[in-house]
């Protein structure tokens, strides 16, 4: 028996699209369909953050910023929402006054909806949530390459004594062996650290890290490579700290540092990844209280769309 033609996106020629539910992209509800491929869930949760707190905002604004994505991508040549099935599966609940039982419960959510879909594409929420999904992707795939984008390493131990927050997440994946140590990279990374001890830490833990500096003297071929030679063909996890972009194109984040990647930049490098074994991805620290014209979110929303491309293009 043929299966169903999966549903795409509500017609904007016959229902406008700054009307009705804004789910992401338009999509369908997961209780909407049968079954799917992928799944966009959005972790409304920033207990984590060391600095300005409002990412627990971030789901509904890239959802809202994402109503004006069409369902074909000439860039990628791919038509994701024919190709895969892709729902919008809402919102996991996550305790904001306890960081250790939200941890616990993003990690359960993610668990189970990965047994109803074959990818997951979580928009956060602060970069804590990275642990939880890391652990739930790990129950599936084993170790996986983790490419990280970001402005800050998120390798370090603890702050104030407490050792999952939204700048550790790596470290403690790396420590609970959630990571191929031989594949996982950095991108993004530059402003200042605490010692040079930190990258030292940073490389112990096993990552490499291409800097911002890097991606403007080399330009994006060449950043292309060394991503493509270090993770190779691993189950790849890709984690998108929106802070990456320089503060004039994601002003709507929670530890913005100067000399960030261009939004445009950022889109190129992960279109040039879309043939790469993807098997997971995350978007966080959206702010929207400090984001103007929903400059921040539309940013994200096409992260996401670029990610779901590659997803459901790769099959």
């Amino acid at each position: 028996m043929t299966a169903p033609s999966p549903q795409g996106p509500v017609d904007a020629s016959l229902t406008p699209r700054y009307a009705g539910i804004a789910t992401f992209a338009k999509l369908p509800r997961i209780e909407e369909v049968p079954a799917a491929d992928i799944a966009v869930v959005g972790v409304p949760f920033d207990s984590g953050v060391s600095f300005r707190p409002g990412a627990r905002f971030g789901p509904a604004h890239v959802r809202e910023a994402s109503r004006l994505l069409r369902p074909y991508n000439p860039a990628q040549d791919a038509s994701p929402f024919a190709l895969k099935q892709v729902v919008d599966a809402g919102d996991i609940s996550a305790n904001p006054f306890s960081l250790d039982e939200a941890v616990r419960a993003v990690e359960e959510a993610a668990t189970e909806l990965g047994e109803r879909v074959d990818k997951i594409v979580t928009i956060g929420g602060d970069h804590t949530i990275a642990l939880p999904l890391l652990r739930a992707i790990n129950k599936k795939h084993g170790p996986v390459a983790v490419l990280h984008f970001d402005a800050h390493l998120d390798t370090w131990d603890t702050y104030f004594g407490a050792p999952t927050t939204h700048g550790t997440p790596f470290r403690r994946a790396s420590e609970e062996g959630l990571i191929d140590m031989t594949a996982s990279m950095h991108g993004g990374i530059r402003g200042p650290l605490y010692g040079k001890g930190d990258l030292e830490d940073d490389a112990r833990l096993g990552f490499q890290i291409v800097t911002t500096e890097f991606v403007e003297e080399h330009g994006v071929p060449a950043t292309l490579e060394r991503i493509r030679r270090r993770v190779g063909d691993k189950p790849l996890y890709i984690s998108i700290d929106i802070d990456v972009l320089d503060p004039a194109h994601a002003p709507g984040t929670g530890t913005p540092e100067a000399g960030g990647l261009t939004s445009r930049e950022l889109l190129r490098i992960l279109r040039g990844l879309a043939d790469l074994n993807i098997v997971g991805a995350d978007v966080v620290e959206v702010a929207p209280a400090y984001d103007h014209a929903q400059i921040t979110a539309v940013a994200a929303s096409h992260v996401v769309y670029e990610l779901i491309t590659a997803m459901a293009a790769r099959g």
